[in-house]
């Protein structure tokens, strides 16, 4: 600790180089910080999708039906403790460019299910008690200014009421997410008023959720479920939820390599950025390090002391992009609804840590190491 002072002047001998060094450093965090957000965004919740629930959809595609008798053909599978449905509504508010999720669920059992679905226990009574209420999550409700209570019209495009097009719901509560990471854009309404007013006249599911009672069987479960509905007009496809999300996410592309493929350039850049400042200061000051080594300091000692001062310019930098990044990415999606799950998990903050201090080892690792092979008569020679 007595050789901070030391440390510290050397890293302000060229304050505009240490400055802009610093702020290379920040900006990379902050990039790092919302590359982050970026691929969980895509992953559509995959990281936090619950390792005990299964999804069941129509084997030919998710747009196809299921029948409502299925749920307690489904239920009574062994390994099956519970069961819930969702159906896509697909409707417009104001303009087709205001999309959000909207599923049609049974409340009771979807709450039970998802525990992340968080409200309050008012909210939670007054949605169970009204047919026509909906519970929306905390960025879309933000996103469009909404409070409990409002009437929200919504355009039907694919199911329509008996008088038109238009339906109603009252939102009756917000819901924040139960873990970090959980999606709050979606609108969740009452199946059973969307299928007694809808004007097709028809019962259907779009798919069922269920939860096993032991996810190493899950394989076990799916096999078991999709067999039963074998050869039947509506087949099945069964799978984990994480299974069924990432199916999604791999849809638009993988996401996680291509972020790891810019994070990589990103870094490389700024290693060398701050490998050439490290260089150039011990460059500087080799007479001065010769001085040291004169005065009694090891080559460990003038190892620490260079390994120090990269690490400061690394820690320094470092930090201010990550709390830079993770205010940033506080503020939520960026794009105005098409990444409404925008967050930056605590691991991956420890990820960014951790990356610090690779990054001040790794650039004034061979700086360090030219200091200790300094001879200190060939040094003072060059003074």
């Amino acid at each position: 600790m007595k050789f901070l002072p030391l440390v510290w002047k050397n890293l302000f001998r060229r304050k505009v180089r240490t400055l802009f060094t610093v702020l290379s450093i920040a900006v990379a965090f902050v990039l790092f910080s919302y590359l982050v957000a970026v691929r969980i965004a895509f992953g559509s919740g995959v990281d936090v999708a619950g390792a005990d629930r299964m999804l069941v959809i129509h084997k030919i595609s998710l747009v196809q039906p299921l029948p409502e008798s299925y749920l307690g053909r489904i239920a009574s599978i062994d390994g099956v403790a519970d069961i819930s449905h969702m159906s896509w509504f697909g409707g417009v508010y104001q303009d087709p460019r205001n999309f959000f999720p909207q599923f049609a669920v049974d409340p009771e059992s979807y709450l039970r299910l998802y525990p992340e679905v968080v409200l309050t226990d008012a909210e939670r009574e007054a949605w169970l008690r009204n047919r026509t209420g909906a519970i929306v999550g905390r960025s879309t409700a933000d996103r469009f200014g909404w409070e409990v209570g409002d009437r929200i019209p919504l355009q039907g495009t694919i199911f329509r009421t008996r008088s038109g097009p238009t339906w109603e719901f009252t939102i009756d509560g917000i819901y924040e997410a139960g873990v970090e990471g959980y999606d709050t854009a979606s609108f969740y309404l009452h199946h059973e008023y969307m299928m007694e007013a809808n004007d097709l006249g028809q019962r259907f599911i779009g798919q069922f959720v269920i939860r096993i009672d032991d996810p190493s069987r899950s394989a076990d479960v799916a096999a078991a479920i999709d067999t039963h509905f074998a050869n039947s007009p509506a087949e099945t496809r069964t799978s984990t939820e994480q299974a069924f999300l990432q199916g999604f996410a791999d849809q638009i592309g993988n996401i996680g390599l291509i972020v790891i493929g810019v994070l990589t350039a990103v870094f490389f850049t700024i290693l060398v950025i701050t490998g050439n400042t490290m260089a150039q200061s011990i460059r500087e000051r080799t007479g001065e390090l010769a001085v040291l080594k004169t005065l009694g300091f090891t080559d460990r000692g003038v190892l620490v002391l260079v390994l120090a001062e990269s690490l400061a310019l690394a820690v320094a930098g470092g930090a201010m992009g990550l709390a830079m990044g993770r205010l940033l990415v506080g503020l939520g999606d960026p794009t105005g609804g098409f990444l409404p799950t925008f967050v930056m998990p605590a691991r991956d903050l420890a990820t960014g840590v951790a990356l610090v201090f690779l990054l001040g080892l790794a650039s004034g690792a061979l700086p360090a190491v030219q200091a200790t092979r300094l001879r200190i008569v060939d040094a003072l020679r060059k003074v």
